[in-house]
């Protein structure tokens, strides 16, 4: 979600024969839009950098995305990088690594971006405790409906 940009209009009016003539108007932002990530170099922090000292106001109205890069290194330790980015450069960047990403194996980069304010913080856990089922499979429907003649002329 988007921060919220009030605006502030002003019409300059005057009087041109008793008649009020309006100028344009001039919009003017109030708030700017300014987006908020986590920002960290290297960590090697069990929670990722993700606790509530590590957020960044970004540049606004410029930087409108949080990246996130995580290193699996060769030696096994998983280092964190997060940070503000302008969307455009941080979806080069994503794609520039994109061969590079096999998430959980040594050697591996990933980068993503996201356009929420926080969304480069950790995945929030599942919610979804439903059991998954396997998908019906309707073959058995199919042979049964075809075994009886009830199969509709369609699907023959």
């Amino acid at each position: 979600m988007q921060s919220l940009v009030l605006l502030a209009c002003l019409c300059g009016c005057a009087l041109s024969s008793g008649v009020p003539v309006c100028q344009r108007c001039v919009c003017v932002s109030v708030w700017p839009l300014q987006m908020q990530c986590y920002h960290c170099e290297d960590s090697t922090l069990d929670t990722d950098c993700s606790s509530p000292k590590f957020i960044a106001n970004c540049t606004a109205n410029i930087q409108n995305a949080c990246q996130r890069e995580v290193i699996y290194g060769r030696d096994g330790v998983i280092t964190y990088r997060k940070q503000c980015a302008t969307y455009s450069t941080c979806l080069i960047a994503e794609a520039g690594y994109q061969s590079f990403c096999n998430p959980g194996h040594r050697g591996s980069i990933c980068i993503s971006c996201c356009q929420t304010p926080l969304c480069n913080g950790p995945r929030p856990p599942s919610t979804n405790s439903s059991p998954r089922h396997a998908p019906l499979s309707h073959t058995p429907l199919v042979l049964l409906a075809v075994a009886t003649g009830t199969l509709p002329p369609l699907l023959l």
